[in-house]
């Protein structure tokens, strides 16, 4: 299984208290230029079948608009989703292809630090990046195995 985790692009500033508003955060014009760099990057490596899957959040659609393919909304992605909820929307390990998971920090991070260390820690994931996590069978057993990371400003 390839996992993409892919953080959502710089938003508008979060609002005080209320969620509804914050589910409603738009991509600033850095945001939208960060996801189209993003998704040129993702284009030229994507294979032509992959799931695409997004948090219901308005800055996390913006985000995977920019690859011009069609999405999923998944509740499981919403920001303050657990680690747990994350893995069982993408159906880690069991996926035999590639899932691209639009989503929030801290959760993203999280994930990440869990496949790839074993342990829940809150890993920084910066706005617009992404990490691409393999899962590969081997005689040893299964293993996730940290495939890339690119940031827009390395893209």
């Amino acid at each position: 299984m390839n996992l993409i985790l892919w953080r959502h692009a710089s938003a508008e500033d979060a609002p005080a208290r209320d969620n509804d508003d914050d589910l409603g955060r738009a991509l600033t014009k850095r945001g939208r230029k960060q996801a189209v760099i993003m998704a040129a990057w993702l284009n030229a490596r994507l294979p032509a079948e992959y799931e695409l899957l997004v948090s219901p959040a308005l800055r996390t659609r913006q985000t995977a608009e920019a690859l011009r393919a069609r999405f999923r909304i998944v509740p499981e992605l919403a920001p303050g989703a657990a680690a747990a909820d994350v893995l069982g929307a993408v159906n880690w390990p069991h996926s035999r292809g590639t899932v691209v998971a639009v989503g929030h920090q801290p959760t993203l991070g999280i994930v990440a630090s869990l496949l790839l260390s074993g342990a829940q820690n809150s890993w920084a994931i910066k706005k617009g990046a992404i990490w691409w996590i393999v899962n590969r069978d081997r005689e040893e057993g299964a293993q996730s195995v940290l495939r890339a990371v690119v940031t827009p400003d390395l893209a």
